[in-house]
């Protein structure tokens, strides 16, 4: 069984560009409180946007680090694309895998995922044997399989949006594409893990989810009746936040609405989209969100503190 006491799971929402403001968050409660976010957490998880900020995290990239990724790197992956490519989209991908892979590769360099300083449980999904697939690092004696991964494949995988991103190949293989076809917010994934496999009490757990904004159009009559036409882009919005708040529920009921907390703030509708955004209206919009958080974070979060690779030694222990 692991340690008595406290588990904290930090889960982060999938997102696109978007994950630009959960990096500045973190960065900024950071700078705010004097403190490094990993240090108050056992468990990270995170899907597409999210998986590459918890792979950093996991890696020791500090959240002002990952914020200059997104920033340097975004406007490379995210290339602004003629009209005649645009239309085109409806049958391939929009943009071309290959500027984010070179950023990957070049941020995180030949680090695997056993390299990680905190246990990670990372969403992904096979569609040659359409199942979901879950990459971990070794933080338990089962867990043998993803340890040699380079990181860089672990978060193409992860983030591999389907129509914006082509399938990965790159891990065995396997048609990998976007976790968040399952698990666009990953807490439920940290706390099954973290009861499952790490035999955590539940009574011993908290989460911290962050989403990536959120924002609410108002939904035409049309789609009370609607067919394709009418729900193929109000209906891939309508999947993910219905995932998402069903998911935030289920913690609550779980663990409680004190222990299980997410950070998700309104937006104006259209203001920023999966792949734009005004950088400047982000971050300003992280920092005011972070200003009213850090009090929170502070009485919950902040008075846990998880050494680095901490699991490692438990495993060792364990072990003997």
């Amino acid at each position: 069984m692991e340690k008595a006491g406290k588990f904290q799971i930090l889960s982060l929402d999938g997102g696109g560009i978007k994950g630009l403001f959960s990096a500045a968050l973190l960065a900024k409660i950071e700078e705010s409180l004097g403190t490094r976010v990993v240090d108050h957490f056992d468990l990270i998880t995170g899907t597409s946007t999210g998986g590459i900020i918890a792979l950093g995290l996991g890696m020791g990239m500090r959240p002002r680090e990952i914020v200059h990724f997104y920033v340097s790197e975004g406007p490379k992956i995210f290339r602004k694309t003629p009209i005649w490519t645009s239309l085109k989209w409806s049958m391939r991908s929009k943009f071309s895998q290959d500027p984010l892979m070179a950023a990957l590769k070049k941020h995180f360099g030949d680090q695997v995922i056993a390299d990680s300083k905190r246990r990670l449980v990372i969403p992904s999904y096979n569609l040659a044997k359409d199942e979901v697939y879950v990459f971990k690092t070794p933080h338990h004696k089962r867990l043998t399989t993803d340890g040699k991964v380079p990181v860089w494949k672990v978060a193409l995988a992860t983030s591999a949006a389907p129509t914006y991103f082509p399938c990965c190949h790159h891990v065995d293989g396997m048609r990998l594409v976007d976790g968040g076809l399952w698990a666009n917010n990953p807490t439920m994934v940290g706390i099954v893990e973290a009861v499952s496999l790490l035999n955590v009490p539940l009574d011993s757990i908290s989460t911290l989810s962050l989403g990536t904004t959120n924002s609410i159009s108002k939904k035409s009559r049309k789609l009370d009746c609607g067919g394709w036409w009418h729900w193929r882009k109000m209906g891939v919005d309508a999947a993910l936040r219905g995932q998402s708040h069903g998911v935030q529920g289920q913690a609550q009921l779980l663990l409680s609405t004190e222990r299980a907390i997410r950070l998700d703030p309104m937006v104006p509708d259209g203001l920023f989209a999966l792949d734009k955004l005004s950088e400047d209206e982000l971050l300003a919009e992280a920092s005011h969100e972070a200003r009213k958080f850090a009090p929170t974070f502070t009485s919950v979060f902040g008075n846990h503190q998880v050494p680095d690779a901490s699991f490692r030694q438990l495993n060792s222990t364990s072990a003997a």
